[in-house]
Order: C-alpha cells, then structure tokens, then sequence
C-alpha cells in the first residue's frame, strides 16, 4: 500500500495515500480546531484528499490572516452576486479591512438599501451552491484580453499597472477576478456574512478619478461571532460622538462657518482642558519644551518642505501684499525654523520640542466625519532632533510616554506596527537601515508585540503606529512615530560635533493622540458620554431641595470651585426626580442633594452616575476624596 509523509506543525506522519486531511487535525492536538490548511502553499479544506509528501499548516479561526483570508473570499462573493443580478456593472478592488470587506463597484444607477437586501440574498444562494475557488495563472496579455472581453475595463487597467509577466486570477463558477489570492477552498465555506451599507469612493482614491459605489459587509466563521459583530454595530451607533456630543453640548458644525470647522462648546472646552493639562505636564516631565508658530507662512516654505509637491490636501494659496501664504497643514517646518535659528552643538541634543498646533486640510466632502475627519484640528505634535547615538533611547522613552498617556486616558490595548521603506524613497539606505533597526529595538526593549508592515513606511522614513482599541474594541490610529531624511535635507539642518564637524541630526515626528479633536471623538464613544471624573464637563452637580436650601448649596458651590473641582448648582423650581433625572442624562458623575437634614449635619446626600445612591457623606470627606480621584487622574470613582 502506498505511503506517503506528512510534516505537520508538531509532527511528521507516515500516512496512507488518499488519507482525509481532517482525519489528521487530532494527531496536532490543540483545543480549537482549524478551519482550512496551508498544503504545500495552496488554501485547501479539511475534506481535501492527500495524494503526495506534503507540508501542512493549519489555519484557525482565531487568526487575524486566516480571517482576512475569509474577509476577502467574501468580497468575491459580493462581486459575483453584483455581477449576476446587475449586468454591465465594472468592478474596481474588493480587499479585507478591519472587521470586514468591501468592493467597489462602478455604475450609473446608485445601489438602494432594497438592493443590498437582494445583494445578500443572492450571495446565500451563491454560497449555497458551493463553487470550488479555482487559482488560474495567464500571461499578461492573455489576461488583459480575458478582461477586455469581460468588457472589465478596469480590471484591465489594473493588470496593465499591476500585473507581472504572468497574472493570477480566481474563478468560481462564471465569475473571476484579478486576484494575488489566497482564498478559502469553495463559496460553501462562506456562511455567516451580513451586507451592511453603501458609500461613494474614488477610483484609486484619487478625487479626479471616477466615482465608484463602495458596497461594506462583514462575514465571521460562526453566527455567533456575526450577532456579536452586529451588536456591537448597534451599539456603536448608539454611541457615535455626532449624536452625543450635541446632546450634551460639547461641540457644533454649522453650515454658516463651513463644513469640517468645529466650534468647541464651553462643556467640551472644559474636557479640551483637561486633556491639555495633563498633555503638558508629561511632556514637561520628558523634557519636552514648548512652541508656538504661525497659522500661516509664505508659499516658498512649502515648496521648499516639499507640502506641495508631496501633499495633496492643502488649502489654495491666497496673496496679501504681493506675496503668496499658504495655511499650515503641518507644523514640521516651523520647527525647523527654529532649529536653524542658531547654530547647534552635539552636546544640545536631544532637542525635544512640542506644540498643539492647529493646522487645516482640505478634505474632501465626502470623506468629513464629525470630529474623526475635520478641515481644521490641532496635532499634538512633537519633534525630537538627536546624535545617532541617541536614537534608540529617544524612540524607547517616546513609546513609554505614550503607552503611560493612553493608559491614563483608559486605553490598555494596543496594535503595533513597524512600517519599513517603501518603493520610492529618499535618503540614504545606511541611515534607513539604522533608523528601522533602531524603531524594532525600541519596540522589543519595551516589550511591545508588533507587525511588521513591509514597505509601508512613507517616503521620507521608517515608522511606528500604535492603534488603540476601544470599548467596542474597534482600532484607531492614535500615535504614530516617524522619521524623516526628507525635511533634515531639505532644510539643510545640522549640528556640530564632537570632531568640530558638520553632522546631520536624526529627526523624529511623533504625536501620541493625533488630533484633539479625533482623540475626544474617540473619548466620546469610548466612555459613551460617561467621562471618568477627573475629565468630565461638569464633576459635580449640587441640587438644593427647596430654596431655603440654596444658600447652604452656594457656600458648597463656592468650596468646591476653589478646590479646583468643575461643579454646578441646580436651584430650579422643578421637581427633585426632574433634577437628578437631568443631571444623569447629562451624565454628570457625582450628584449632592442637600436638604435641613444636610446642612445641620455639614453633608450632602451623595449620588453616583451609573451606580445611584451612596448615602450621606461628610463634606470634608468628600472633599478628600474627590480631590485625590480628580489629581491622581483615576478612571473610576470609589465611596
């Protein structure tokens, strides 16, 4: 009888031909069972027949790349079911994203919510039949000609731009697409999916392109991760910072003052306060000093930085006095400015300079989302220019800062990626080689897993980003870490060293929130309006029973305001049910009642939001407590 070897992950087998792969997961041990397998390079099922030596890798549910994997098999299903039920539609790229897939899809009749309905349908039934995911290789040519007698005039052009000499494509059924794979065995695997909603985007993303339809869905390996997933979406609509922040009246967007301009009301203000306060007192504990620049600055500036040639979301120029300005999209060559102000020595360094400076970027209509995306916002932004010699430790103690600041705030997991040299970059490829070792032995000497994201660095540096994860444990981009041989040449920037000779510093960009604005949006969903203390709006609301209540009321208003504590007084002739009601839908965290009893015992009846009644309380105590909660920054409140 023949027999063949299999090498697993823990073992090597000697097994009959024709063996079931299934039959094999067993002898690998592990609690969950894989979902699909790597054999010999190839995507196949756990129903695949093994006819020769083979390597297999098991590939579970749990992993990030086995669901992408699913994520993008069910975009090709979307594209089928688009194709079948819309005839003459083009299709553009349909890749996996963070929770989910798309595909765009180009068509003068715009998609309906009715057509999504029928979209998804159509895919159960495609699934339902179980066509086999077949990988066909062509040369260049014979797939161009595949696609233009698809009439698929920009699968076309994708190949033409991106195709090697030889294309892979996939096939299900009467469907394929241009694709580099890999992708679950059949459309029989593609079970618990969900078509979610429709939006306009650019060919290539590029505005002057042609404006496609982006068709957004989600799809797990069990329905019970997809009822999760959907939960979820509820309630993140629930909590979106564009409802609540009106609702409790922290910021506005009018028509009048221009779109993606935000006005920060005086209850949002006091939350910008906060942030700001204790932005700075870290970073004046890191040794970070403070700058201030302009809104403006010539035109020459940006050309000279390489904004206009690089960066395509600036304001148009204006003239004043015959001269062209241009607003500031970033602060970088402010910085830089002073830098050269005088001339600088190996033993100023490191030089560690912030700002939260306001900047504005024209982006498009399309793509403003409240405070996430917005024309105008403030970075807070840093610039750290340092000896080679100091680059390793610098990128460890920004990355400790960080990791503190986001704790602080209530984020306590992170995603990691280290982005390395791209395609088209400048510099030289010694100080990209020494910058990225020195970005991945920061990263390890802190103890940070991270990803490696090939090629992904811009242009002017290598970089890290740490996205955050939510409440919802949705990921956004917060700090990022980047360094730059671009601007240092540009600028011609320098220093002298220890041998009396010109050198040229490292230069590092760093913010560790972003902006302030996204960054409270973020807060906003995170928390649901719910601040921790030390943030909120309003810390503390004092509501007097009846009027003869009120001056006692006032003297503890009076006490709590030279403390430092936010508070309020609720003195309206309403019902005392009305006022704790307005106050907890105002999400205010601490509520006093006070009442005869209160004032001849010097206390306060003490309310906490989300909890409810505590009881009566000792002002002083009170007072203890609340100023120690609101110094030490905690997130949650104990009595």
């Amino acid at each position: 009888m023949d027999m063949i070897r299999i090498k697993l992950e823990k073992s090597v087998l000697s097994v009959k031909k024709g063996t079931v792969l299934s039959e094999l997961i067993s002898r690998d041990g592990g609690e969950v069972s894989p979902v699909f397998a790597e054999v010999n390079d190839e995507i196949v099922a756990p129903g695949h027949i093994l006819e020769q030596d083979s390597e297999v890798t098991w590939l579970y549910p749990d992993s990030r790349e086995t669901l992408d994997i699913l994520r993008h098999s069910t975009a090709h299903l979307l594209a089928q079911a688009v194709l079948d039920l819309f005839p003459g539609t083009q299709t553009g790229i349909g890749p996996a994203v963070e929770n989910g897939f798309y595909y765009d899809f180009l068509r003068e009749t715009p998609f309906t919510n009715d057509d999504l309905v029928i979209i998804e349908k159509k895919m159960q039934e495609l699934a339902a039949k179980d066509f086999v995911i077949k990988k066909e290789d062509y040369p260049k040519e014979d797939a161009r000609k595949l696609f233009q007698d698809l009439k698929h005039d920009l699968k076309d052009e994708l190949i033409q731009e991106k195709g090697g000499d030889t294309v892979s494509c996939y096939r299900q059924g009467d469907f394929i697409d241009f694709c580099l794979g890999p992708h679950v065995p059949s459309t029989g695997m593609i079970k618990h999916f969900r078509i979610l909603s429709v939006s306009g985007a650019y060919w290539k993303g590029e505005e002057k392109g042609k404006q496609m339809q982006r068709i957004y869905g989600t799809v797990f390996f069990s329905k019970d991760e997809l009822d999760k997933h959907l939960a979820l979406i509820e309630e993140a609509k629930k909590r979106d910072h564009r409802k609540l922040g009106p609702e409790l009246d922290l910021f506005s967007f009018h028509e009048d003052l221009g779109a993606g301009l935000i006005l920060w009301h005086a209850k949002g203000g006091a939350i910008r306060y906060a942030i700001e306060d204790y932005w700075r007192e870290e970073h004046f504990k890191a040794g970070y000093e403070m700058l201030f620049s302009p809104h403006i600055a010539k035109l020459d500036v940006w050309k000279r930085s390489g904004h206009t040639e690089f960066y395509d979301a600036m304001y148009p120029p204006f003239e004043t006095d015959e001269i062209q300005y241009q607003l500031k999209p970033m602060n970088c060559p402010f910085h830089i400015m002073v830098y050269n102000s005088r001339q600088r020595s190996y033993r100023d360094l490191p030089l560690r300079w912030a700002e939260l400076g306001t900047v504005y970027r024209y982006e498009r209509s399309g793509v403003l989302h409240g405070l996430m995306r917005a024309r105008g916002f403030t970075q807070d932004d840093a610039h750290i220019f340092c000896r080679p010699d100091q680059l390793e430790e610098e990128i460890k103690n920004t990355i400790a800062l960080a990791l503190r600041m986001l704790n602080t705030f209530g984020f306590k997991e992170f995603d990691v990626f280290l982005s390395t040299r791209p395609a088209k970059y400048v510099g030289a490829l010694e100080d990209w080689d020494k910058a990225t070792k020195a970005l991945e032995d920061a990263l390890k000497n802190v103890g940070l897993e991270f990803r490696v994201d090939p090629g992904e660095g811009v242009f002017y540096g290598p970089k890290i980003d740490i996205k955050i994860r939510d409440a919802l444990q949705r990921s956004w981009q917060c700090t990022t870490i980047q360094l730059d041989f671009n601007l240092s040449e540009r600028f011609n920037i320098h220093y002298v060293g220890e041998d009396g000779k010109y050198h040229r510093p490292f230069m590092i960009h760093r913010a560790l929130l972003g902006s302030l604005e996204r960054f409270f949006g973020i807060l906003i969903e995170h928390y649901n309006g719910n601040f921790p203390l030390w943030m909120a709006p309003v810390q503390v609301m004092i509501i007097p029973i009846a009027d003869r209540h009120n001056e006692y009321a006032a003297k503890l208003n009076d006490i709590f305001k030279e403390k430092g504590i936010r508070s309020e007084i609720d003195s309206r002739r309403e019902k005392m049910g009305y006022k704790i009601r307005h106050a907890e839908s105002n999400k205010i965290p601490l509520i006093l009642i006070v009442g005869d009893k209160e004032i001849s015992s010097n206390t306060a009846s003490l309310r906490v939001h989300t909890i409810g009644d505590i009881g009566r309380i000792e002002i002083d105590d009170f007072l203890e407590k609340v100023t120690d909660f609101i110094q030490n920054r905690y997130l949650s409140v104990e009595f």
